[in-house]
């Protein structure tokens, strides 16, 4: 799996190629190519710095970021023919706005063949952002082997791959969209981030927990704490006991904080007072809320071409 990084992506789109991407691959023309031209075009910069303020800098490249159409929507479209290119290459891939992910499977004794062609697939991308005045940063682009840890106990592995100048060595976790992945998917490292993180969080609304009022301090909790014990915690049905167990440490420790009760207190009567779920329970609600959206067709396309329903025979 390899994440690539684009520097200042947002900020290099060329506008009169991204005019000329929506009219002709897009087919957006009349009053609503016009439009976006008229959005685009006329943007001026300008930078003050203790009350000392620049010339206005007139703007030919880059989109709004903060807005609707910026990343989320102008971004994607003005890079949808590097999709095709990457599927040329019979490589897999996810795009979310600048965040790009390339991933292939393989055998063991095809690893090196594989390399080649991500290596491959890789030049073309950066040989087509060059030309879209969009550029892929070697240096920051990261690379991982993901692999069952018998495979690297008992067969040789390669230890980097070469994207553009710069040998890339494969690395034993990335943080992909704020989920850390490790070498075997096994999800520890996650959890201790996530534990880490929580807990500097819960010191600091500790550090005023007398200032507050009971439900104020819900609130920090419910915004700084379960946000991070909910976020993709879907990706964590399977893991075992003692991850989970990890997790609802901090989670007792929040809802503690909260009644201001003491360490050895029960928790089960203060998780039933605030109506939390506990860690493993929220996993399987969150996993049968995303197949409910699946199944009534208002789940991603990608998740229902993959879920088939049960149809008995009689």
């Amino acid at each position: 799996m390899t994440l690539l990084d684009l520097s200042a992506a947002f900020d290099t789109i060329d506008h009169n190629i991204l005019l000329h991407r929506l009219e002709h691959t897009f087919g957006i023309s009349d009053s609503a190519l016009s439009w976006f031209r008229s959005y685009l075009s006329d943007r001026t910069q300008i930078v003050t710095v203790t009350g000392l303020r620049s010339d206005e800098a007139f703007l030919s490249l880059g989109v709004p970021q903060g807005s609707v159409l910026g990343p989320a929507v102008l971004f994607v479209l003005y890079t949808q023919p590097l999709f095709k290119l990457i599927k040329k290459h019979f490589i897999q891939h996810h795009a979310f706005a600048n965040d790009y992910q390339l991933h292939k499977e393989t055998i063991p004794n095809q690893i090196q063949t594989t390399i080649e062609i991500m290596q491959n697939c890789i030049t073309d991308v950066k040989l087509w952002m060059t030309h879209n005045k969009l550029q892929l940063n070697d240096s920051k682009t990261e690379s991982m082997l993901v692999k069952s840890h018998r495979l690297s106990v008992n067969f040789p592995l390669p230890s980097s791959m070469r994207i553009g100048n710069s040998e890339v060595l494969f690395v034993s976790s990335v943080k992909n969209l704020g989920v850390t992945l490790d070498c075997n998917l096994n999800m520890t490292q996650h959890v201790l981030n996530i534990c880490r993180s929580a807990y500097i969080e819960l010191r600091q609304i500790g550090s005023i927990r007398h200032l507050l009022t009971a439900q104020a301090t819900q609130t920090l909790v419910c915004a700084f704490i379960l946000s991070r014990l909910d976020y993709c915690n879907c990706l964590l049905a399977g893991c075992p006991q003692f991850l989970i167990d990890r997790l609802q440490k901090v989670q007792n420790a929040a809802a503690r904080l909260i009644c201001r009760a003491k360490k050895l207190d029960h928790v089960q009567p203060i998780l039933q007072s605030l109506h939390w779920l506990p860690i493993r329970a929220r996993i399987q609600y969150k996993i049968s809320t995303l197949c409910f959206n699946v199944i009534t067709g208002t789940g991603p396309q990608y998740l229902s071409e993959l879920l088939h329903l049960y149809t008995p025979s009689r």
